[in-house]
């Protein structure tokens, strides 16, 4: 059978390296005026399905948003979870790290990802990848195999967005109260997990830089840990 028709995919103005290095989750930078084509957002798919999947069976799923009582109801529920998360000690102003330019980004960061859960639901487009079945119960092995079937293909999702003048948002904290987002869109809770909610919209401007990253072999091992 011949490979899907997945559109253009050559990108004139951007390498691969610049499309890798700089794929960031925009969240300030949204345009929340300027609806997202769906056909666009299709042929992003399309190329996020060329991503890896276990026993090359187990198929993510995509559940696009763009109802705007949907997105609200999503909003309300985004913001609880944010809510909650902001006190645990793992959250973004409140891990501890050592590294001074790591560290200096941090407030840049909370601010940023504080307006995201305050406007979610003004964002023009929810793209929420999911995969069936539930990794939950299932051994580490099985659980990886499940998960490595569908965050490949959102991110994917995601660089190809980057390429052709989108941008998103990658967060997860929805999924603190899944089931209840699971309602909304219908999702059938019990046999398919969200992996993921894309915030996704054309960005203001178009210059999007590498971010500092602390230096690879503090997280770099071979043959040894």
């Amino acid at each position: 059978m011949a490979a899907p028709d997945i559109g253009t995919v050559s990108t004139p103005a951007l390498t691969v390296d610049q499309v890798l290095g700089t794929t960031r989750t925009v969240r300030k930078r949204l345009d929340f005026s300027r609806p997202v084509p769906t056909e666009l957002v299709e042929e992003c798919l399309r190329l996020a399905q060329q991503a890896p999947i276990a026993s090359n069976f187990f198929h993510p799923h995509f559940v696009i948003v763009t109802d705007p009582q949907k997105r609200a109801a999503i909003g309300a529920i985004y913001k609880r979870a944010w809510d909650g998360y902001v006190p645990m000690p793992f959250s973004v102003p409140n891990v501890k790290i050592g590294d001074p330019a790591h560290a200096a980004q941090q407030p840049r960061v909370f601010a940023s990802a504080a307006y995201l859960a305050e406007h979610i639901a003004e964002v023009p487009m929810l793209v929420i990848p999911c995969i069936s079945p539930r990794p939950d119960g299932h051994p580490t092995w099985i659980a990886a195999c499940i998960w490595g079937s569908v965050l490949p293909a959102a991110w994917n999702f995601m660089l190809a967005a980057r390429a052709r003048g989108l941008a998103a948002a990658w967060t997860q904290i929805h999924a603190m109260f899944e089931e209840e987002v699971a309602a909304v869109l219908g999702i059938p809770y019990a046999d398919v997990v969200q992996a993921a909610l894309l915030a996704v919209a054309y960005p203001r401007g178009t210059e999007f830089k590498a971010v500092y990253r602390e230096p690879l072999e503090h997280y770099l091992h071979y043959n040894t840990w």
